[in-house]
């Protein structure tokens, strides 16, 4: 098969890397593989430089940005169709709300099968209700000129039919896979990123890996980080990730002298995730919104349990009390017992860690993604039904 994939940039996230996974899969498996993808500005890192190495065709179209902008967008717009033209894909599919509404517009009746993959929905409940409203009405729109529609989480089929996105049958659930075996726990990353970043042994570290930016939930741990710091004396947080508020954060701790109980790592390659994931006790992911996010089964790949706010698709992989601990978001009275509860039982923590491994490793093979895909593919193809 000739296979497209557009998204609108490579930084370094959760649906960029899914897509890179895809195109790596695919081409190792005999497609044709074209990566259409927009410039990746700003501190959010970029992956443009494993794509190049993937031994596919990258295409870098300038006008394809993240934020609305009427001469970018309808130039990228029919740059995408003189592509559709150009390539003649079997499979053209799209990732991204911005590439997706552009991309499936683009494609729509010029001959290959459409497929978007939706990683998060651009409408929330934090946004204003013009805005909301506008994303869901180009959703609808864009879902009317695709054949399927993949979601990484139930979570995101729910929400997009309660907007009445898309038709039922449209929608096929494919997990966001990863390489496993980059997060399984390793005893001697723990020893040398603790020693690294001047962690203590008997630290009981809580990791964070996301960016620094508005929803992600930094503010949170940070409104209970007194009281855990007077009573815990052991324990330490570790944002992984760069952003908009890595100053702002930063300063906040140099003010309160929390200098010995933080450490920001900054940005990191996506390579060294895993090793940091080694050297932490317990995941906390207090996003407000995520389709579902990628930190959490990375976390439980290596034995680690979590601490996530139960919005999106979260409660599909914490599971409470069972892989982790799953809170109403912004519940910090709830954030704050879960973080004393972690800290202080090294044994549920082990049984949680344990359980949510076996889980993780179960659901999130990249192989097992790049399996579904394609037999997707191959059923829009042949028009046999998919589930």
């Amino acid at each position: 098969m000739k296979i497209v994939h557009v998204i609108t940039r490579l930084i370094v996230g959760g649906a960029q890397e899914n897509t890179l996974l895809s195109c790596e899969g695919l081409h190792a498996r005999g497609h044709e593989v074209v990566l259409i993808t927009g410039p990746s500005p700003g501190r959010e890192g970029t992956l443009m430089e494993r794509a190049m190495a993937g031994g596919y065709q990258v295409i870098l179209e300038p006008n394809l940005v993240r934020n609305p902008s009427p001469y970018c967008d309808w130039s990228a717009f029919c740059s995408l169709k003189r592509h559709v033209t150009a390539i003649k894909p079997d499979i053209w599919h799209t990732h991204s709300s911005k590439a997706g509404i552009l991309g499936r517009a683009a494609a729509f009746g010029r001959g290959p099968r459409v497929i978007h993959t939706i990683h998060g929905l651009p409408f929330h409940p934090y946004q204003n209700r013009m805005v909301f409203h506008a994303w869901a009405g180009l959703e609808r729109w864009a879902a009317r000129r695709c054949d399927k529609l993949v979601v990484v989480a139930e979570a995101m089929r729910r929400q997009a039919l309660a907007q009445h996105i898309g038709r039922s049958d449209q929608y096929v659930t494919i997990r966001s896979g990863m390489e496993i075996e980059k997060f399984r726990f390793d005893p001697t990353a723990r020893e040398s990123v603790r020693k690294r970043f001047n962690i203590p042994d008997s630290a009981v570290v809580f990791g964070t890996i996301a960016r620094l930016q508005p929803l992600k939930g930094h503010d949170d741990i940070l409104s209970v980080a007194r009281d855990l710091i007077r009573d815990i004396p052991d324990i330490h947080f570790m944002w992984v990730g760069d952003g908009i508020f890595f100053d702002r954060f930063s300063q906040a701790i140099n003010q309160h002298n929390w200098q010995k109980y933080f450490t920001l790592t900054g940005l990191v390659p996506p390579e060294e995730v895993g090793n940091l994931i080694s050297a932490m006790d317990v995941l906390i992911h207090p996003s407000y919104r995520e389709g579902l996010p990628r930190a959490v089964p990375q976390a439980m790949l290596a034995g680690r349990p979590t601490i996530t706010y139960d919005c999106d698709g979260a409660n599909e992989i914490c599971i409470n009390r069972m892989t982790g601990v799953l809170i109403s978001p912004g519940d910090r009275h709830a954030l704050e017992a879960a973080v004393r509860l972690l800290a202080g039982d090294m044994n549920l923590r082990t049984e949680l860690g344990k359980a949510g491994r076996e889980l993780a490793e179960k659901e999130f093979r990249s192989t097992d993604m790049v399996d579904r895909l394609e037999a997707l593919y191959q059923a829009v193809i042949s028009g046999s039904k998919t589930t």
